[in-house]
């Protein structure tokens, strides 16, 4: 045993010293390149730089925000009944899961039967597909308060929805919409066709191999542009202004009002009577995106582990 352990030891002091040689080797070529081509060098540190740069700023907003924040975090801001004293966000934060769920239970199947259609069933190089494509890039990009504008006119006063939670959630169903189909029919277009060659020689038709080894394959993919999605429902105001409403109560039935998290933050800085404790929500938004950020992180590598 003892003789097996140094053995095994020594492997490992050999594994090492051996990539340790490696790196060295491919520093030194690293460096001759630059040499030659001293533009790869100075792309390299502009790189570099705007990474750093990007990071720096991110941690200097979350920092900013957790110092004023959390010094503001009392009980009564999460009372269950909100009131002109406490300003809870509790009945905002209830709003907003809510409103999450069911927009994702409407955008989702659309979202991922239009990618499925367009990775799997339409033919290569089809011109619908292009229109589709472009078209989905294209309302990716418009300001969500026209979303909003289109919501009011459309589900708040054409169908008589009013002010409510359902007029809420189908408006950012179509905002998110074209995000969730382009980021699914990208992870579809990734999965090998060695995948689908052999699941057909098995015998396996269309369906069960779309099913069943596809989507799973792709799933990573798929929970990547379900998660942008909720990050752009979580933080949307302006649709909502516009659809959802800005009550102060629960929301307690699709066809009632509610105010979500986001909106109830904007509201209290408008008002400018309870910044304090608009400072304190806008960390509970943070807390919460960044809860939904690792809840979906961990679903996703427990399937791909299920996967493998």
């Amino acid at each position: 045993m003892a003789n097996s352990d140094n053995i095994k030891n020594d492997a490992a002091l050999v594994d090492v010293s051996q990539i340790k040689a490696i790196n060295k080797v491919s520093f030194k070529q690293r460096m001759k390149a630059y040499k030659r081509k001293p533009l790869s060098l100075v792309l390299l540190i502009l790189v570099g730089l705007a990474a750093a740069l990007s990071a720096a700023a991110l941690i200097f907003i979350i920092a900013y925000v957790l110092v004023r924040g959390v010094p503001n975090l009392t009980p009564e801001l999460f009372s269950l009944e909100y009131n002109s004293d406490n300003v809870s966000c509790m009945p905002s934060i209830i709003n907003t899961i809510v409103l999450t769920l069911v927009t994702l239970i409407i955008s989702v199947p659309f979202g991922v039967g239009a990618a499925i259609y367009l990775a799997e069933y339409a033919k290569r190089g089809n011109k619908l597909v292009k229109v589709i494509r472009t078209m989905a890039e294209t309302l990716a990009g418009i300001p969500s308060i026209v979303y909003g504008l289109f919501g009011m006119l459309f589900f708040v006063y054409a169908l008589n929805w009013g002010y409510s939670l359902l007029a809420g959630a189908f408006t950012l169903a179509i905002m998110v919409l074209p995000t969730i189909m382009r980021t699914t029919e990208e992870a579809l277009l990734t999965v090998p066709d060695s995948y689908r060659e052999g699941s057909y020689g098995l015998g396996s038709g269309k369906l069960r191999t779309i099913m069943r080894i596809i989507l799973p394959s792709a799933m990573p993919g798929i929970l990547a542009g379900i998660i942008l999605a909720v990050g752009r429902i979580v933080g949307e105001t302006a649709a909502l202004i516009y659809t959802y409403g800005s009550a102060t109560g629960y929301a307690a039935g699709p066809l009632n009002s509610g105010r979500s998290l986001a909106v109830h933050m904007y509201v209290l800085t408008n008002e400018g009577l309870h910044t304090d404790q608009a400072w304190g929500t806008a960390v509970v938004l943070l807390v919460l995106v960044f809860a939904i950020n690792t809840l979906s992180a961990f679903v996703a590598k427990k399937l791909g582990n299920n996967k493998k």
